[in-house]
Order: structure tokens, then C-alpha cells, then sequence
């Protein structure tokens, strides 16, 4: 087995850069096939998410992947290898495994415990599959991701400390309200209608709005979301479904937007949320004044330069601070165990250096986050009196120009603030609970990955003592021409018998050795010591791969 995975998400790079490097449906697919196509890779799986952007593959050389995988990412990100690199981190066989696990379990997830990305990780299994680039390997991988984190959910108290995005955002929203008491009679608009859409729409007609208003590109998906509102009978909950063109008309009715759609451009500018709020066009067209006026009186001085740039970010809703690695750089965070200046530059890294760093990102960027405990999200520039329009941005990149923070009236929570806002261990005996299974579950998939590894091997072996049997009892037919046929049966039986005896041992042995740490190599010895026909044992697993193709997309 050689997994590995290259990927960025919120715990490594800041949203901006994750923004900047979302795929779309088409892009996913061309990385998969373009992936498959590089020398080092043999399967491929892409998982990208709202807060992660990570590619799976089965390489035969580490260091030729590493590199390959990181150009394809950047390639088809549009984010620059040398800006991505310092952002991006790798996991390798075992800890790549581990990775997954605790991805599926929720442990890795922006809400910790988040059971949404279990959805996500059979859709990229199920992308993997449709487009022919999940073998065996990526095959038993994220259909034990996905069994691995159904476990955690039903054997621990995970889901206590796990929350939807679209759960949380509506926590920030309510600013401390109970979500129901908060939304109970509100009117609300869901932009999109894929799975966040429509998670989002099940979950404000349960905490009690009035109505859910869905507008989407496609209006039949629309119309579908709407069916199922209506078919779930929440009481009281009115829902219909709406045309994008009418958007700037529902805003001036709407008390809530909840926004996710894969556009690549924004869906709600801060012009047309402005048009909808009373005062909103004048108090934007007076900020963006005041900004216009504040870069206009730049100085020459390249410290006064950048002051200056850093509070015009910050009042337009911008973190362009969070787009420079240099101005991120904090002197507390030195001391990566690999370096990113010898990474950066292309140096050799080795398999375990890399493990090392992808700790050390993971620890530095829960420091920077601070102590465990849920925050709430900052009160923005609008945040100066009565909400009048509670805006949610769950996309990535996003759907709602963050100019909006600066209309009165106007509250907009999005990935980067709940991202800010959201908890390392809510529940820390639960997290602890799911960490040893995510372990044990390692240990057994590696185990099974290599008895996996040496049954072909095995099999090739029988199959040539049939073959010589076989061919024994042949040799002895012609030699003794009037055995009858109970006297043949039973020789046959007998010499069938001695070989199995012969056989059974060592093949026994031979995978219970393999299934431990190092065991492949036992493979390459079975087949020397009995000089197997190379093409027979590769037919054998040819077969299992195809067997196991047919399975897994039955199970999906």
C-alpha cells in the first residue's frame, strides 16, 4: 500500500486561500483524470468540501508524488504552487489512513463532530468510482471511512459535541438566542439546492420560521426541495419555490438568507442587499467613500502602506492580511520540524519529515485558534443596532459580496468567521472515545490492506500444486492403465490430501506474518522460493479487483 494525500484546509490555510483554490464539479473531474494520468499515480479520489480541498492517490514513489500531486492541485486551483505549498500538507500510508478516519468521524472538521462530512466522503467515492479512478485500494478506503465514522456517531456522544455548519451559522446569527425562539416566525430564503441548501431548508422550517423561499439556477430542483418541505409536513412552514431573477424582490420581504451554491462569482453583491435595507444604498455608497478616500491618502512609506491597506481590509469585510504568508508568520510558530524554506525551495523531504510537518501545521494552527470553548463571531461593521437582514455565506468560494458588513441592519456570518468561532474539543471525553476507535480501526484496515496484499500470491501457489496433481495423475493413468475408477479416485484424493497438508502451514503462517508491519515482503519471498509465474498471480488480482469493483459499487 502506498496512500498518500495531498490537501489544505481551514486548519492550514486561511479561507481566503481556500476560497481562492475551490473546485468546481468539472474541475474535480479533470484533477481526477489529469491525477490518473501522472506517471506516479494508480487511483485517485478527490475530496473537497467548503473547508478542505484534499487528493487521494496510490503512488508507487513518494517524494515523485508529492511533487506531482502538488502541481496538479495548484494547476487546477489557479493558486500558484509557490504561494499554495506553504498552505498544503501530506500524509503518507498508515498516517494517511489515519487522516481519512478522522475526517469522517467529524475530529478534523471546522464543528467538531459535524456528521455532514460522511456525505461528502461517499460522494467522493462515488465520483472516484463513475469516473474509474478508485481501485481496490481507494475502494476499501473510503467505504471503511464511511463505516469507520458511522461507528463513531453510534458508539460515542460525538453528535453531542457535532453540530451542522448550517446549525452553527444559525447559532452565530441568533447571537445567543435559542436557534427556534430566534427564527419562529421569521421569513426566510435559501439560495441553492443542493445538499447544504436543502439541509439548511429542513432545519429552518424546523426550528419554526413561517416560510422558506428557495430559489435556484435549475427550476426544477427548486421546485423538487420545495416537494420535499411539503411532503415533510413541518406544521405551519408555507414554502414555494422562486426564480434567481427574483432575489432582489424576496430580500425585501426576507428576514433570513441562507446561502450555498457553486457559483464561482457572488450570487447577493452588497449593491443588491443595500437595495433591500432601508438606508442600506446610502450608508454603503458613504463607506465606500470613506475607503475610497482612506487609499487615496496612502503614504509613500511602505509601513504606513500596509497599516493603512490592513484597516481598509478590515472595514470592507476583506482579510487580505490572511492572503500574505509573511504577515501570518508568527515568531512562536518557528521551529517546523521540516521547514518551510527548505520545502518551499523543493529540498528532499522524506516520508516521516512530512508526517512531522503535517503535526506540527495541525498543532501551530489550533495554538493560533487559542483555548478549546465555543466563541461567537465579532460583531461586524453593520452589527450597530437591530438586525434587520441575517445573512448566511456557507459557500466556497462565496456567494455574498462581504461589503455587506458595512450596511446598518445588515448581519452577514460566513465560512471565515464561523471558522474563528467554532470549537477545538467541545466535548473532550467523547473526542478521546473516538481517537482510540479511529486507532484501532487504523491498525486493523493496514492489517487487512496486507493479508489483502499476499492473498494473490497464495492463491497463484495452490493453483500450481493443482496444476502439478493434476498432472501427476495424469503420468500415472498411462502408467497403470487398469486402474478402475474407486482405485483412481482415491489416489487422487490421497495425493490432493498430502499437497494440502503440505500447504496449509505455511500458508497459514504466511498471512498471518503479512498482516503485520513489513509483511509485503513475505509475498516476494512465497513467489521466489516457488517461482511463481509472475502473469498468474497479477491475473488473480486483476480478478479480486474486479470482484471487489462490482461490490463496492453496490454498497455506495
Amino acid at each position: 500500500m502506498s496512500l498518500l494525500v495531498v490537501g489544505l484546509s481551514h486548519r492550514s490555510a486561511p479561507v481566503s486561500v481556500l476560497e481562492r483554490a475551490s473546485l468546481t464539479a468539472d474541475t474535480q473531474t479533470k484533477l481526477l483524470q489529469d491525477t490518473l494520468a501522472a506517471e506516479p499515480a494508480a487511483e485517485a479520489a478527490v475530496l473537497a468540501t467548503c473547508n478542505r480541498i484534499e487528493l487521494y492517490a496510490d503512488v508507487d514513489k513518494f517524494h515523485a508524488g508529492v511533487a506531482e500531486l502538488s502541481t496538479l492541485l495548484a494547476q487546477h486551483s489557479g493558486v500558484g504552487l509557490e504561494e499554495l505549498t506553504p498552505y498544503l500538507y501530506v500524509h503518507y500510508e498508515d498516517r494517511a489512513v489515519h487522516h481519512l478516519f478522522s475526517v469522517a468521524c467529524g475530529l478534523d472538521s471546522m464543528v467538531v463532530g459535524e456528521g455532514q462530512i460522511l456525505g461528502q466522503i461517499k460522494d467522493t467515492l462515488a465520483l472516484g468510482q463513475d469516473q474509474h479512478t478508485a481501485g481496490r485500494l481507494l475502494n476499501d478506503l473510503f467505504q471503511q471511512a464511511l463505516r469507520v465514522g458511522k461507528r463513531a456517531h453510534s458508539e460515542t456522544g460525538i453528535d453531542r459535541a457535532g453540530q451542522s455548519l448550517v446549525t452553527f451559522g444559525l447559532e452565530q446569527l441568533s447571537q445567543g438566542l435559542p436557534v427556534d425562539e430566534w427564527a419562529r416566525g421569521k421569513r426566510a430564503l435559501v439560495i441553492g439546492a443542493g445538499s447544504m441548501s436543502s439541509l439548511a431548508a429542513a432545519t429552518l422550517a424546523r426550528a419554526g420560521v413561517a416560510e422558506v423561499v428557495v430559489a435556484n439556477r435549475t427550476q426544477a430542483r427548486a421546485d423538487r426541495l420545495v416537494q420535499i418541505l411539503t411532503e415533510a409536513g413541518a406544521a405551519g412552514v408555507a414554502s414555494r419555490a422562486v426564480s434567481m431573477d427574483a432575489i432582489g424582490a424576496e430580500l425585501t420581504r426576507v428576514d433570513i438568507v441562507v446561502s450555498c451554491t457553486g457559483a464561482t462569482g457572488l450570487v447577493l453583491t452588497g449593491q443588491a442587499v443595500a437595495e433591500a435595507v432601508p438606508g442600506g444604498r446610502e450608508a454603503l455608497g458613504a463607506a465606500e467613500a470613506a475607503l475610497a478616500e482612506a487609499a487615496a491618502h496612502e503614504g509613500s512609506d511602505q509601513a504606513g502602506i500596509t497599516e493603512d491597506a490592513e484597516i481598509i481590509a478590515r472595514l470592507a469585510g476583506f482579510d487580505r492580511v490572511a492572503e500574505n504568508p509573511a504577515v501570518l508568520a508568527d515568531p512562536a510558530d518557528d521551529g517546523c520540524p521540516v521547514g518551510l524554506d527548505d520545502r518551499a525551495s523543493g529540498a528532499a523531504v522524506d516520508a516521516d519529515d512530512m508526517g512531522l510537518h503535517g503535526a506540527w501545521v495541525e498543532n501551530a494552527a489550533a495554538d493560533r485558534r487559542g483555548a478549546p470553548g465555543r466563541r461567537t463571531v465579532p460583531a461586524s461593521a453593520g452589527d450597530t443596532g437591530p438586525v434587520r437582514l441575517a445573512l448566511l455565506d456557507l459557500a466556497m468560494p462565496r456567494d455574498i459580496d462581504a461589503a455587506v458588513h458595512r450596511i446598518p441592519g445588515v448581519r452577514l456570518v460566513d465560512i471565515e468567521s464561523l471558522a474563528e468561532a467554532s470549537a477545538d474539543a467541545p466535548m473532550a471525553a467523547d473526542v478521546d472515545q473516538v481517537r482510540t476507535i479511529v486507532s484501532d480501526e487504523v491498525a486493523a484496515f493496514g492489517a487487512a490492506q496486507r493479508a489483502a496484499h499476499i492473498t494473490p500470491t497464495v492463491v497463484a501457489l495452490r493453483t500450481m500444486a493443482a496444476d502439478v496433481v493434476a498432472g501427476e495423475v495424469a503420468r500415472l493413468e498411462g502408467r497403470l492403465p487398469d486402474l478402475d475408477e474407486k482405485q483412481r479416485a482415491e489416489i487422487t484424493q490421497t495425493v490432493r490430501r498430502v499437497v494440502d497438508k503440505l500447504l496449509h502451514a505455511p500458508t497459514v503462517r504466511i498471512k498471518q506474518l503479512a498482516a503485520e508491519p513489513g509483511g509485503a515482503g513475505y509475498a516476494d519471498a512465497l513467489r521466489t522460493l516457488f517461482d511463481l509465474d509472475p502473469e498468474t498471480v497479477a491475473s488473480v488480482s486483476r480478478a479480486d479487483l474486479n470482484d471487489a469493483d462490482v461490490k463496492n459499487r453496490g454498497r455506495v
